[in-house]
């Protein structure tokens, strides 16, 4: 028996702030119905690569899938009204429903949340959105890439001399599958106690300022606003990322933050004079004489592979390790270990390495299934669970209403 095995699921949610979501409860037992539709289907299946042979296709991207194992997806147009009556019955049926459009959509479809709870009161519902149900901004669109802005983290990456930089892809969509996944949890065993369900309005913006909050708290005591800074820190020298050997520009990090670690570190770098040298005898004096400091370790680092300075530095107890490539990931030993990585098979795909949750239940471990094709369980959701007859949904079908 898996954690969530009797717990039942609907997603009218896309890309990944809500389907992620989703995705880790099915991984633990949940039954999750996907519902999209061919008109409208999920971003993923159409806006981001990589695509299967680089040929775009529906059922042939890789964001989609990665995002959406252990589900069931189900197409309806919800533009029709015998499809919002379908879509009730689901709900009715579930105990969960995911959400992440913007504010007023779901309520426009007829399904929002005094809607879901006339069909079902006892719901648990997730809305996932850019900036909450209320207040001046909450009708505004946007991504994970512009909320990543909003919250703060644009600033404080970049170099000093240059502007802010953009972290690489919707970082809060992530930000935000942690809090929904534990508040969802959290609504169920309310919901256990008592028989009442829950409304769960989440901003991911918030999510997102609630992950620098060291950067909030400067400013809040000392009034300093931290700002881009490259990969210095104000209390650690040497501290950045070194050239290393090896093909692709390969790279290692290192952080020395005591005068015990400094001391180590030129030991272990076979530089001992490293560590009578006036300006770098303090911390105080290595941060003055920063440039010339990561001069001479990244010309020390570039002897040996990333691998090499790594351990050499861990085995003294200094801070470093090894800037992966996504090729690394793949063939990392922790993770091929922790079965992160879970090859399936995939009738478009083919072979695909779905991504297990990043915790392990010892008790129920998680259980993976591969991503659905679009609309491959309308029979079975249709009939199986709602007690549909062939004749009713082929009648359904021919009117445009399952797709």
């Amino acid at each position: 028996m898996h954690a969530l095995a009797n717990l039942k699921v609907v997603e009218f949610a896309a890309f990944a702030a809500g389907p992620m979501v989703g995705k880790h409860l099915g991984e633990h037992g949940a039954q999750v119905i996907h519902v999209e539709s061919r008109t409208r289907p999920d971003g993923f299946r159409v806006h981001y690569p990589p695509y299967k042979d680089n040929q775009p296709g529906l059922d042939r991207t890789g964001s989609f899938a990665i995002f959406n194992d252990s589900k069931m997806s189900v197409a309806l147009n919800l533009k029709s009204a015998r499809g919002v009556e379908i879509a009730k019955q689901i709900v009715a049926w579930a105990d969960v429903l995911i959400e992440n459009f913007v504010p007023g959509v779901m309520e426009r479809l007829g399904l929002g949340y005094d809607a879901a709870c006339a069909v079902n009161p006892s719901i648990v519902y997730l809305s996932s959105c850019n900036m909450g149900q209320t207040g001046p901004k909450a009708s505004q669109r946007g991504f994970g890439s512009q909320l990543t802005s909003q919250s703060g983290f644009t600033e404080l990456a970049g170099y000093p001399e240059g502007g802010p930089m953009l972290l690489f892809g919707p970082y809060i969509d992530f930000v935000a599958v942690g809090f929904g996944l534990t508040a969802v949890l959290a609504a169920l065993d309310y919901r256990r106690r008592t028989g009442r369900g829950q409304y769960i309005d989440l901003s991911q913006y918030e999510t997102g300022v609630q992950f620098i909050v060291p950067a909030l708290l400067d400013y809040e005591a000392n009034g300093r606003v931290m700002t881009h800074h490259g990969n210095r820190d104000p209390n650690a020298a040497p501290h950045g990322a070194y050239p290393c050997r090896g093909d692709d520009n390969r790279w290692c990090v290192i952080a020395v933050f005591s005068e015990d670690e400094w001391r180590a570190f030129c030991r272990a770098a076979e530089h001992p004079e490293w560590a009578d040298d006036a300006r770098f005898a303090s911390l105080a004096a290595r941060k003055q004489n920063e440039d010339a400091l990561d001069q001479l370790v990244g010309a020390w680092t570039a002897q040996f592979s990333p691998h090499e300075v790594m351990e050499k530095l861990q085995a003294v107890g200094v801070r470093a390790a090894v800037v992966n490539t996504l090729a690394d990931l793949f063939c990392d030993p922790q993770l091929k270990h922790r079965r992160i990585w879970r090859e399936m098979s995939h009738p478009v795909l083919e072979r695909f390495d779905y991504e297990g949750p990043p915790f392990a239940l010892s008790e129920t471990p998680a259980e993976l299934h591969r991503s659905p094709l679009l609309g491959e369980h309308n029979r079975r959701v249709l009939g199986e669970l709602l007690g549909m007859s062939d004749a009713e949904i082929d009648e359904l079908e021919k009117q445009g209403v399952v797709e």
